[in-house]
Parts: structure tokens; sequence; C-alpha cells
């Protein structure tokens, strides 16, 4: 089993789950994805209305046999659904997409320019109903999570955000951190268009760990206090990300990942975000 961390208001919340995001060709190969994944011991999927994936997600939840309590399961409202005022109509679809009685968090998957806090009024509605044990938000930056909190009377769970060692966003750690917010990395392995996992300080620090580097990058991941969601639909590789609680990072070897950073975004700016 994975370990786990309390959000504000004492859910508590997998530190390693599964990402979704593009993970299968078809709703057969999700479905199979996400019930290997169970069946390794993750208890935390993240979907969103945008992956169009919440149906076989939610069917391989349902059959994969594990108490529905033991999963802890994210899905995101997405800009247009914010946009055309259909926010309420957007959760009860995931919902109804997943076939679940009540979601364990929903998140505004990203902000829309001069919605920020109308939109988080419409989700603090949402968690007030019942149907949803936390809520929170996905690629706010600082200004966008002031101007959350400005009237804001339930504080943000969660901020999930691109996170690597070529990225670290301490800034943004360090301000969640300070307001109780959770910070949760996405794409925390980097991509091909980074090679991140062949840079010669992590392959370096995972020798000396007898470990891979996707292995020390996800352990400096939760070392630091960040939720992490890899994505992998390989068997092997699922195996592999969850085996990161048999060793410890030094605080130097953080320290070196934390040089690592430069700065470099394999997604869109959360300020150029276009629905």
């Amino acid at each position: 089993m994975t370990k786990k961390i309390l959000l504000n208001n004492d859910v508590s919340i997998p530190v390693i789950g599964l990402g979704t995001y593009k993970i299968g060709m078809n709703d057969d190969e999700t479905y199979r994805a996400v019930r290997t994944a169970l069946d390794k011991g993750y208890r935390h999927i993240d979907t969103a209305t945008l992956y169009m994936n919440e149906k076989p997600v939610g069917k391989a939840i349902r059959e994969s046999g594990i108490l529905r309590e033991d999963i802890f399961v994210t899905t995101k409202l997405w800009g247009t659904d914010i946009l055309n005022n259909r926010i309420q109509m957007a959760f009860e679809g995931s919902l109804k997409n997943l076939r679940l009685d009540y979601i364990d968090l929903y998140l505004v998957h990203w902000p829309v320019k001069g919605m920020v806090s109308s939109a988080w009024k419409a989700m603090e509605d949402i968690y007030i109903d019942g149907k949803t044990r936390a809520i929170g938000v996905s690629n706010h930056l600082i200004h966008h999570l002031e101007e959350l909190l400005k009237d804001a009377t339930v504080i943000p769970a969660v901020n999930q955000i691109e996170l690597h060692p070529y990225l670290i966003q301490q800034e943004i750690i360090d301000y969640c951190k300070g307001k109780g917010i959770v910070p949760e990395a996405w794409s925390p392995l980097g991509s091909k268009k980074n090679s991140l996992l062949q840079d010669e300080t992590l392959v370096d620090i995972a020798g000396k760990h007898g470990k891979s580097p996707a292995q020390v990058v996800l352990r400096w991941n939760i070392q630091k206090g960040i939720v992490t969601i890899p994505k992998s639909s390989h068997e092997e590789r699922l195996a592999e990300n969850i085996d990161i609680f048999d060793f410890r990072l030094s605080d130097d070897e953080i320290k070196q990942i934390d040089k690592l950073d430069r700065n470099r975004r394999t997604g869109v700016h959360p300020d150029f975000i276009e629905f």
C-alpha cells in the first residue's frame, strides 16, 4: 500500500497515483492500464473531462474488486464548461461517466482569465453538496491563487502543476504549503522532449541507490511533500514507479536534483491556455 498525507480538510490522499492523460489509444487500453495499476497497488487514479476516458477509468475501478473507499479518484473541470456556465452540469457529467457515487477530488483544470473567483465559488457549492470529498485547482500560478483566495470560503486542497527536476516551481510549492494547499506534480518524469531520465545527475544518484532515474525523481517528489502522478501503461514501469518506499534520498541529493531546474515546460504556460 502507498503512503498517504492529509489534505487541509483531513481527507487522506495517496502520495503516488496514476496519471491517465493519453494513457491508451482506446477505452480497452485505458481500462487495462488502470486495472493493472490497481492490481500493482495503486490506490489513486487521476483523470479529467478533457481526457475523454472517464468511462473506462470508472469501469476499471468498479470491476477491480477493491472497495470504493480504498481508491482515491480525481477528475477535473474543463475551461469551456466554466466559460459556458456549465460547472454543475460538468461535475454531474463526470459522475455519470465514472458511474461512481462520489469523487474524491475535483479540480479546476486550468484557470480561465477573469473567471478564477467565480469558478471557485461554483466549486465550493459542489463541495458543500457533498458529492466530492475535496476540491482544488490545477495549473494555477501564485497570482491565480491570490485572486481565488480573496473571496474563497474553502481553501483549495490541492494545486496540481507541471513539476519535474527541469521545472521545480519552488516558489509555487512554498506558496501553496504556506496556504495549506498540497502541491501535486503532473508530468513528474518529464517527457521525450526533455530526456530528463537520461540526466547524468539522476543516473548517478540512481546508481548509488540501486534504483532507476524515474524512481529517484518520484522519491524526490514525495520527500518534498509533493503528491505525484506518473503515467504509464506498461506493467513493468507501473510496478517500478510505485516501488519507491524502500529507500531515501539524502538532503544533499535532493539539493543536487533541485539544481537541475531549467524552468523548462513540456506543456503550455498557464497564462496562455486557450479553450
